[in-house]
């Protein structure tokens, strides 16, 4: 009775840590990088070593490979001598029963020993990571001198892995974030049109010179009284005499408060904030940050030759973002191929 306890322990034995290395495994390949580093930097026990492990995922695997290989390949072989000892030699049965506890404890093993273990290990991959993380890290200590020189052998295992993404995995994250519900989509469909700017200029956006509202700098404001009081215009571009000669930009409420005070003589010019140029083909997203103050509301564009094409506002940029004005998405790149 003794041998045959002996046999089931080591039979459950093998069967255990062939599942643990398995697990864990199939946890690690598939936690996300993004969620790794975000266990790490909200100090959950076990982020920072699972952070580290990431980082060398290749040394991990190598530690995880060879244990598995010991449990699975010595195992079996010790147990199978094990096995036909006791079921030869002191039971005196047939060598089918040990083929027979052969062929059984193989199905164990790829049943309870690895599709399971697998499966349980990416259905619950973040916590069966954190759980095992600080045990494998103590094992890689430990196999540190078979694991270096291994590494030595194959430089293939010495590879760091770095969290990256781009622009089109984080659309596609945000897109499957709002389809799961995990985050609004009205939320998602900002994060798309943030990426917009970068494909759009000051060209795209910009009100067009013809459009755009100027004023004459030598016309005095009670001349432009009754346009003041019946638009809603928030500023206009002053023009000089001379040809595409930009004076400067001024405001709706600098000039009704020069009225008040009864400044009506006083010509445009006089109000005039300084003129702030931007190239037409400026990226979007570059303009956007040229606006750090309230007064500097308007950027006068310009061509490659200095002539005054358009005007545009922060209102421009906010409406792309708010999904006001639409613009044709940019058809996906072709992997490999990289933007103009």
């Amino acid at each position: 009775m003794s041998e045959l306890f002996w046999l089931l322990l080591m039979t459950t034995l093998l069967l255990l840590g062939s599942a643990l290395a398995s697990g864990t495994e199939a946890a690690l390949m598939t936690v996300s990088p993004v969620r790794v580093h975000q266990l790490a930097q909200g100090r959950i026990a076990g982020g920072r070593s699972l952070q580290r492990i990431k980082h060398r995922m290749g040394r991990a695997l190598t530690v995880i490979v060879i244990l598995n290989n010991v449990v699975n390949i010595f195992g079996s072989l010790m147990l199978g001598g094990y096995a036909a000892w006791v079921i030869g030699d002191r039971y005196g049965l047939a060598n089918q029963w040990v083929a027979a506890f052969s062929t059984l404890f193989t199905l164990l093993v790829i049943c309870f020993g690895e599709i399971l273990p697998k499966a349980f290990g990416t259905r619950l991959n973040e916590s069966v990571a954190l759980l095992a993380a600080p045990v494998l890290m103590l094992l890689m200590r430990l196999l540190m001198p078979l694991v270096v020189l291994l590494e030595r052998l194959m430089p293939v295992l010495t590879a760091s892995n770095t969290l990256t993404t781009d622009e089109r995995e984080i659309r596609l994250l945000a897109r499957l974030g709002s389809q799961q519900g995990q985050i609004e989509a009205d939320e998602a469909a900002m994060i798309s049109k943030v990426f917009q700017l970068n494909d759009l200029t000051a060209r795209d956006l910009m009100i067009p010179r013809v459009a755009a509202p100027t004023l004459a700098a030598d016309v005095p404001l009670t001349a432009v009284r009754a346009e003041l009081l019946a638009t809603d215009q928030d500023w206009w571009v002053v023009l000089g005499e001379e040809v595409d000669e930009v004076v400067g930009v001024v405001s709706r409420e600098d000039l009704l408060a020069a009225l008040l005070e009864g400044r009506g003589s006083a010509r445009v010019c006089s109000l005039v904030d300084p003129v702030r140029y931007v190239p037409e083909m400026i990226r979007a997203d570059r303009l956007l940050g040229s606006f750090r103050r309230a007064r500097d509301s308007v950027r006068v564009v310009v061509d490659e030759f200095g002539a005054f094409t358009g005007v545009v506002g922060p209102d421009a940029l906010l409406a792309v973002l708010a999904g006001w004005r639409r613009f044709a998405e940019e058809p996906p790149h072709p992997v490999g191929e990289e933007r103009a």
